[in-house]
């Protein structure tokens, strides 16, 4: 029991000599409704040192807004015959959903390759679990294209040095929430960095849900599913006559 006693009283010092980080989000909850374009969300927070005594060196600052993780089945078509047909395809088993990061400085500045790996830092460096046998290159590929799409949609972001520190203690970036995003738990990470040492870590929830109407119309679909099919073909019925009595009268 002393011996436990002694290295658990060692580790507290230890840790005492490290930096914490006191983070927060503008927003904990995101309300999805018809209107929803997006929302700009600020992370910030304070760096607090031991004793009050900042480094000589300025520390650096990342933050991460991550989405839950999807099951993505990408395709690639080629022109056969003149038709355009699916030819090769991968599946990635934790794609997220949503991606985006901000930091002081540029990544490859902060970081070597490997901590950048490790803590996902940048879209090039996420880890997606491919389920499929393709070869190395074709996955490269694969990966290449899926943060394409999803950089063009809005839903993979970067945006290194937009990080603001104050007087080496309070930071403070915003980054955008697509339009696009799914329901479900995100997570805001923030990474405090020393001579390309990642120091101290924090973590935040956010939840993206549906609000008003839409709430209603997800839950019908999912608890009274059969009610719920009646209903959307009743009013595809009912519209589709409702355009064909008004072009007759025009």
């Amino acid at each position: 029991m002393r011996r436990i006693a002694l290295m658990t009283t060692a580790l507290l010092l230890v840790a005492a000599d490290e930096p914490q980080l006191v983070p927060d989000v503008s927003q904990r909850n995101v309300e999805i409704q018809y209107s929803f374009t997006g929302a700009d969300l600020l992370l910030f927070g304070a760096i607090v040192y031991p004793g009050g005594i900042r480094p000589e060196k300025p520390a650096d600052v990342v933050v991460v807004l991550k989405g839950p993780d999807q099951s993505i089945l990408m395709r690639e078509k080629q022109k056969v015959a003149g038709i355009w047909v699916n030819a090769d395809r991968a599946r990635f088993q934790s794609a997220p959903s949503f991606y985006a990061m901000a930091s002081s400085r540029p990544i490859d500045r902060i970081v070597d390759e490997r901590t950048a790996a490790i803590y996902e830092l940048g879209v090039d460096k996420l880890q997606l679990s491919p389920s499929s046998l393709n070869e190395s290159s074709e996955l490269d590929r694969f990966q290449a294209g899926l943060v394409d799409l999803r950089q063009r949609s809005g839903l993979f972001v970067e945006r290194p040095g937009t990080v603001e520190i104050t007087d080496g203690v309070l930071y403070r970036a915003r980054l955008p929430l697509s339009a696009r995003v799914i329901v479900g738990d995100y997570t805001a990470e923030t990474f405090l960095v020393q001579d390309g040492r990642v120091v101290a870590a924090a973590v935040r929830d956010i939840t993206v849900r549906k609000s008003g109407f839409e709430q209603f119309m997800a839950v019908a679909a999912e608890n009274w599913s059969f009610l719920y099919g009646l209903t959307a073909i009743a009013l595809a019925v009912g519209m589709g006559w409702a355009a064909g009595a008004i072009a007759k009268r025009i």
